[in-house]
């Protein structure tokens, strides 16, 4: 048994995993995971760097990780940085700083390399279920990125392409810095084309159709989940392997589009970092069943930081 440390630090957010792992019998204890909303992506997709005010989000939720992992006597850090990091000029910055607060260098890696994390996180523990038909695909919707694995035991193909919350949310609804609320239908048709062309290109590379079962991951998928459950609070437990329709799915979202700001941060389930955010992303996860034509979505809260816990183990 290893007692690792996973983060993750993606576009929207950064995420810690503090885990008891046995690769050799697939013994996993969770010891505590958490996740902060620090905006890496912050206007990326426009000016090619990471901001400074972003950068200093993202080191001060570092700082806080790094007492937690010393407390708890982790073993083992791997520390994984995806799609804003990997894209921006000045990523040498983000590498050094949290060289210094974790001691441990940042693995920015490729979007295979990240879809493959986040199948092996959300499918070692559907390994035995016969309630699940394969070959599963796997989705996971971030903010600058989407990554599809198909795979049963083994991966079989993947892809990422360019299409995530925050980098549909910022190219499409933000106008003088401020977010368009409610979007008008010509800006979400705009959206709708992008990620259309978006799997144009990932169906090239990963077979769109035919998947037994569609998995999604990650917190736009989770919080889609949360309100089609109508849950008075976020409660994992409920949203983990719950199963959501397509009509589900495009009722949420077309609720979303049409809400404002303070309608959409007034779901008991909506993290406040992503009210801004979750209309784009639901307009990603609704697009992906239509196009492969999956009736639901299996919604996993294991992904990519259970997949480097895994691989931190190894």
């Amino acid at each position: 048994m290893t007692r690792v440390a996973a983060v993750d630090c993606g576009t929207n957010s950064i995420r810690l995993l503090v885990a008891d792992v046995d690769p050799a019998t697939g013994s996993f204890t969770e010891l505590d995971r958490r996740m902060t909303i620090v905006r890496l992506g912050q206007g990326v997709d426009r000016t090619g760097r990471l901001a400074p005010e972003a950068l200093e989000r993202t080191f001060a939720a570092c700082r806080e990780y790094a007492a937690v992992i010393e407390e708890l006597g982790a073993e083992r850090i791997r520390f994984v940085a995806t799609s804003a990091s990997r894209d921006a000029e000045n990523s040498a910055d983000f590498v050094a700083g949290v060289r210094d607060i974790l001691g441990v260098e940042p693995e920015v890696i490729t979007g295979d390399q990240e879809a493959q994390l986040s199948f092996d996180g959300a499918t070692k523990e559907l390994a035995g279920s016969d309630r699940l038909t394969k070959p599963y695909l796997v989705v996971d919707i971030g903010g600058g990125s989407t990554e599809f694995v198909l795979g049963s035991d083994e991966v079989e193909a993947a892809r990422s392409v360019d299409i995530g919350c925050v980098r549909m949310t910022e190219r499409h609804l933000v106008v003088d810095g401020a977010v368009v609320d409610p979007p008008s239908h010509e800006r979400a048709a705009a959206i709708r084309a992008d990620i259309d062309a978006a799997l144009d290109v990932a169906g090239k590379t990963v077979p769109l159709t035919g998947a037994g079962t569609l998995v999604g991951l990650a917190g736009t998928v989770t919080t889609v989940a949360g309100i089609a459950l109508e849950l008075a609070e976020y409660d994992s437990g409920a949203i983990h392997h719950s199963r959501v329709s397509r009509g589900q799915v495009r009722a949420i979202t077309e609720h979303l589009l049409r809400s404002t700001h303070e309608e959409r941060a007034a779901i008991p389930v909506m993290h406040p970092g992503r009210v801004d955010v979750i209309g784009a992303g639901a307009l990603v996860l609704l697009a992906i069943m239509e196009r492969t034509g999956a009736h639901e979505v299996v919604v996993s809260e294991h992904d990519i930081l259970d997949g480097i816990a895994w691989s931190a183990a190894g």
